[in-house]
């Protein structure tokens, strides 16, 4: 593993775990207010999947919604982007019925050939991975895992407010206002770019719902 000489241990231990119980309801009150989108274009139109490729028996649009609807399947499933992004913020919004199953937001991330699973980091959903940051197909491991107290402020069968931030080495997520990991990515042989996409795990029937999906780009102009 080649190390990028610049990146730190930034696993939480005191940018997150060590402040952000205190924050936990203050936080969750800033939900309420708009949040500054200056800069922000949309990924999803309302209305079709252009610029999205995926299995279309498996994702619809709905109600000005991206719809994952499974009635169980083999193998992962994802419906991806057709562009390629680098340093991003990424706002959306997710609903998961019943709070049960497994999902996430794949970013930085690229097919497999020959399979259907998607390789790259995953913002994850779902009982026991609600907020921490997955390597799917590649390390296959949590990278971070959310800190404890998250169900104070998670709504397991409502909607949801993801923030995915990429830029150079760091990664951070936030869920409905509060973050979950911060991760300096040490092996500069991981990509700093990748396709956007959205997973519905193997398994049992799953239904989940994205909206307000937008994007801002962060390179340096």
């Amino acid at each position: 593993m080649r190390k990028s000489g610049t990146c730190r241990a930034l696993v939480l231990a005191a940018a997150v775990l060590g402040g952000v119980h205190s924050q936990w309801e203050s936080r969750a009150g800033e939900m309420a207010l708009a949040p500054a989108e200056e800069g922000f274009v949309p990924l999803f139109d309302g209305k079709t999947l252009a610029g999205w490729e995926g299995d279309t028996n498996l994702w619809k649009v709905e109600n000005d919604m991206i719809v994952g609807d499974s009635p169980g399947i083999k193998q992962n499933e994802f419906l991806a982007t057709e562009k390629r992004y680098a340093d991003f913020e990424l706002r959306l919004e997710f609903r998961l019925r019943n709070g049960t199953g497994n999902t996430g937001v794949q970013f930085r991330s690229r097919r497999v050939e020959g399979s259907s699973e998607v390789s790259g980091y995953q913002a994850d959903i779902g009982e026991k991975y609600w907020g921490c940051l997955y390597d799917e197909s590649r390390r296959n491991r949590v990278l971070v895992q959310a800190p404890d107290g998250l169900d104070r402020v998670l709504h397991k069968d409502d909607w949801n407010q993801y923030v995915i931030r990429a830029q150079g080495e760091r990664i951070s997520l936030s869920l409905n206002g509060v973050q979950t990991v911060a991760w300096c990515e040490a092996d500069s042989a991981i990509s700093r770019e990748g396709i956007i996409a959205l997973q519905v795990h193997a398994g049992g029937p799953l239904r989940v719902e994205f909206r307000r999906l937008r994007i801002r780009d962060l390179r340096e102009k």
